[in-house]
């Protein structure tokens, strides 16, 4: 069923703009090449698999010419073939794919380069872009990291939170870590045993910096910038 819904969604791509290609690229090969980038680019944290969601498609000056007419209708199309394919791999994007194309003069017709922006994907640590400009903001739990997206994270023993801990004394939803004035902050979610910040409970949202021990409920977790 997966190969006749990969089938069905490239032939979708290309079956609304074959009839303006012969030998030169066609929009399936770029598709397809997309689906490989994002794939090549996925970052895995404690619960989840992240991918970017920005996008560059390089083509020759000639190629490029010929796609000034359906441009907009085939970014329309690659961004959909994109955005299936994520749902499909189960891999989480932090926006609606958003593809450009843009002319390379040093490439040949029929030849294109695909290009997965750090918009999101940070590097080979896996981090996510960070929503401060102090560095990478991450946790370390034992000996696995995980990436901490722009938009914030919750931490609970629910399968529905950004990080799900198993442990019985970790509520559904325990804390929230989320960007503010510059820096990271964390918050209790209203848990029945509290947030421990440097050994400290934690009322109001807490202002967090690099090296601060988290403990919630029996699991140990580590903030960490740069």
């Amino acid at each position: 069923m997966l190969r006749q819904l990969e089938e069905k969604i490239a032939g979708l791509v290309e079956g609304a703009f074959s009839r303006a290609f012969r030998s030169e690229v066609r929009p399936v090969e770029i598709a397809r090449k997309l689906a490989r980038e994002m794939d090549r680019n996925r970052r895995v944290s404690l619960s989840r698999t992240y991918a970017p969601s920005e996008y560059v498609v390089h083509l020759s000056t000639a190629d490029r010419r010929r796609l000034a007419a359906y441009e907009g209708g085939m970014v329309a199309e690659l961004a959909a073939y994109l955005l299936e394919h994520a749902r499909r791999e189960r891999l989480e994007l932090l926006a609606r794919p958003v593809i450009e194309l843009r002319t390379d003069e040093r490439l040949s017709l029929g030849e294109f380069g695909i290009e997965a922006l750090p918009s999101e994907i940070g590097d080979a640590t896996g981090s996510l872009r960070p929503a401060i400009s102090g560095g990478w903001a991450r946790l370390s739990v034992g000996d696995r990291t995980v990436a901490l997206p722009a938009a914030g994270v919750t931490i609970g023993r629910a399968t529905d939170c950004d990080v799900v801990l198993d442990d019985p004394g970790v509520s559904r939803r325990h804390a929230a870590l989320r960007p503010a004035a510059g820096g990271w902050v964390i918050e209790d979610l209203g848990s029945t045993n509290g947030v421990l910040v440097n050994g400290r409970r934690v009322g109001e949202p807490r202002a967090l910096a690099p090296g601060d021990r988290i403990e919630l409920g029996a699991i140990l977790l580590t903030f960490e910038l740069g």
